[in-house]
């Protein structure tokens, strides 16, 4: 992986070695125990070189160039062959985070023609899904155009894969929520009922992690009282109606960042966030997102 795919990594927010370890595994699925592509190897000369391009066969909002890119860096030291690291070299043409059309070239790859299609189907999985969940991203962060309201990813998301799709979201114009259970508590419906209510299991999260932020899902305007009073200052409004929304709305004022959760689609999003609520948040960005198909192409010329 060159330094300025590190670099660029980085400047995401994203850990190139986390990255290297999504890849690796990758690599190791697609290419079994020695890392081999049989079909390359038995058609393509060592000595074959080649330009391609990654093209975009869809309009979207394209995320992920600099991990692909770390794909087909990549592929000559974990196969082993054709150069070691480094043997391909990547050029990137679009912006993570920029709308393409149908037929934009968004990087371009020269090296070893072994190389670029052994290094094919992992690069384009890992910018395809992320393409996706940015793509879809996108829709809703416009469908919220006009109002405070930001658009949350959640933790459903592809295991392995958390650091990559919540970057993803981020390109989108989305808003990342906890990356996993030890940076926020998040008490639920299941904690409230274990610890004996709201206010109960408020108090013993804040005594046991002082300095851990605490978010509380709550169900109705009482809930959500409660849980202010007991000095919650973010709650997850769940499964409420526009109407309730905007009663807790009214009700909670700036004491607490409220979040409208359960079941929310593109065509209400609109409505929900003109209650006047600082977020909604949508599992589906991450759990239900197409992806956006990109191919890669031989230059034939």
């Amino acid at each position: 992986m060159r330094e300025t795919t590190e670099q660029t990594l980085r400047a995401g927010g994203l850990d190139p070695a986390e990255v290297r370890r999504v890849i690796v595994t990758a690599f190791a699925e697609d290419l079994g125990p020695d890392f081999l592509d049989v079909t390359s190897v038995a058609t393509i000369p060592a000595t074959q070189m080649d330009t391609a391009d990654l093209v975009a066969r869809a309009d979207g909002v394209v995320a992920g160039l600099a991990v692909a890119a770390a794909v087909f860096e990549m592929v000559g030291e974990v196969t082993g062959a054709d150069g070691g690291a480094g043997a391909v070299e990547v050029s990137l043409v679009a912006h993570d985070g920029r709308r393409v059309a149908r037929g934009d070239v968004l990087a371009t790859v020269t090296g070893p023609t072994r190389l670029l299609l052994t290094a094919e189907r992992t690069a384009l999985n890992l910018l395809c899904r992320l393409s996706g969940v940015a793509t879809h991203t996108r829709a809703w962060a416009d469908a919220l155009t006009g109002s405070k309201a930001m658009v949350l990813d959640t933790r459903k998301t592809t295991s392995g894969l958390r650091a990559l799709e919540k970057y993803a979201v981020r390109a989108g114009g989305g808003t990342n929520k906890r990356m996993g259970l030890y940076d926020v508590a998040m008490i639920k419906d299941n904690h409230k009922f274990a610890a004996g209510g709201v206010a109960a299991a408020y108090r013993r999260v804040r005594a046991a992690f002082p300095d851990v932020p605490v978010q509380v899902e709550v169900d109705t305007l009482a809930e959500a009282l409660e849980a202010v009073e007991a000095g919650a200052d973010f709650l997850l409004l769940d499964n409420m109606t526009p109407a309730t929304l905007t009663e807790v709305v009214a009700a909670v004022g700036d004491r607490a960042e409220l979040e409208a959760t359960g079941g929310l689609t593109l065509d209400v999003a609109a409505r929900y966030a003109a209650t006047g609520v600082d977020y909604l948040s949508v599992g589906a960005l991450t759990h239900s997102s197409p992806i956006l198909d990109v191919a890669l192409d031989l230059r034939t010329e």
